[in-house]
């Protein structure tokens, strides 16, 4: 009985710790918000280029969080709405990630983490948006994603492997529906040295795609630090590619590594953004159709995506809901698939276009 008590004892202070976490967060959530609305209500004008970016460091959340505990002891200091405020714990006691539960809050931003910060991007009105509604993507049995319009589907099922697949059955790939698929051409290393690697499935992945009537793009991870670089890497995949009909976009990987020695990490925005163009346009030149692969954070707080609003766009996201507003032609919306032919997991495309 006794250790009954103390389990009954240890599980209710249990619960009540995390309603007073719940509780802090979500005052601090609110304080954010009544912020940024402040911010939005003084400058009453279009979104521009020319609206800041906002974000919180670490001190600066954990003196909001104490401004929060302070809060809870006079409530009357704080007026939220009670809509807002069921959202945001909602959100929260429901598994959400914090970032998650904040974005539908802020309409007009970008809400991102990136370098242990949160960064509320304002949206740019005069960068291309995609039209793409949310009401048209189909989720099927099998948690691959669809694309309709008057019942009709209109996106394309895609792939993109390395050696990290295997040996793949391309025929069997075919026969499950994929129409086209990106093949790695190589990567660059992390390290001090940045020494290239070429993927070496990346012929028998070419080879045994276009044998089975799938149209073939490929990429490179690039961990360039400068112009001269991103010219060598170009000029890799070009020779690589050679004598092969390559259809879909050549696509430039650019990546924030988790790797403390990730070279592309410690270059500014700038400098990722001169180096990635580099790339594009020697790509553009030999005749092929360019592409920038990145993720949210990328896109948002590590490069100039208006330096890039003539190249297409291959967006890394993995959920269902349509959050980021910018035009891109493929996305890539899992990296746990699983596709008949293949024995592992693998990366899983829609594209909203042809080549």
């Amino acid at each position: 009985m006794k250790r009954k008590k103390k389990e009954i004892i240890f599980y209710g202070i249990t619960i009540v710790s995390c309603l007073l976490a719940i509780t802090v967060i979500v005052i601090a959530a609110l304080l954010i918000y009544d912020r940024l609305h402040q911010i939005s209500e003084n400058d009453a004008v279009e979104v521009s280029a020319d609206l800041p970016e906002i974000t919180y460091s670490e001190e600066e959340v954990n003196l909001m969080l104490a401004e929060a505990v302070a809060n809870t002891e006079n409530s009357t200091r704080i007026e939220v709405s009670d809509a807002i405020l069921s959202e945001i714990q909602f959100g929260l006691e429901s598994g959400q990630t914090v970032v998650d539960t904040l974005r539908p809050l802020y309409p007009g931003h970008i809400v991102v983490v990136s370098n242990g910060q949160f960064h509320f991007v304002p949206i740019r009105d005069d960068l291309k948006q995609h039209n793409l509604l949310q009401e048209n993507l189909q989720i099927l049995e099998n948690g691959e994603l669809q694309y309709v319009e008057n019942g009709e589907v209109v996106s394309h099922k895609g792939i993109d492997v390395s050696r990290y697949q295997g040996n793949i059955d391309w025929n069997k790939v075919a026969a499950a529906g994929v129409e086209y698929a990106f093949i790695r051409v190589g990567v660059r290393g992390y390290g001090a040295e940045g020494n290239i690697a070429l993927d070496e499935k990346f012929e028998q992945n070419i080879q045994g795609a276009t044998a089975a009537g799938i149209k073939v793009g490929v990429y490179f991870f690039s961990q360039a630090i400068n112009e001269e670089e991103a010219a060598e890497e170009a000029e890799i995949v070009l020779e690589a590619i050679s004598g092969y009909n390559v259809t879909y976009p050549i696509v430039y990987d650019v990546e924030k590594t988790s790797k403390s020695d990730g070279r592309m990490n410690q270059i500014s925005v700038e400098e990722r953004t001169r180096v990635a163009r580099v790339f594009i346009d020697k790509i553009k030149e030999a005749g092929y159709t360019p592409m920038i692969y990145s993720n949210m954070e990328m896109w948002s707080v590590l490069i100039d995506m208006a330096s890039f609003e003539d190249v297409e766009k291959w967006f890394a996201y993995y959920g269902t809901n349509l959050y980021f507003p910018y035009e891109y032609a493929i996305w890539q919306y899992s990296d746990t698939g699983r596709i008949d032919g293949i024995n592992a997991d693998v990366d899983l495309n829609i594209s909203f276009k042809e080549w």
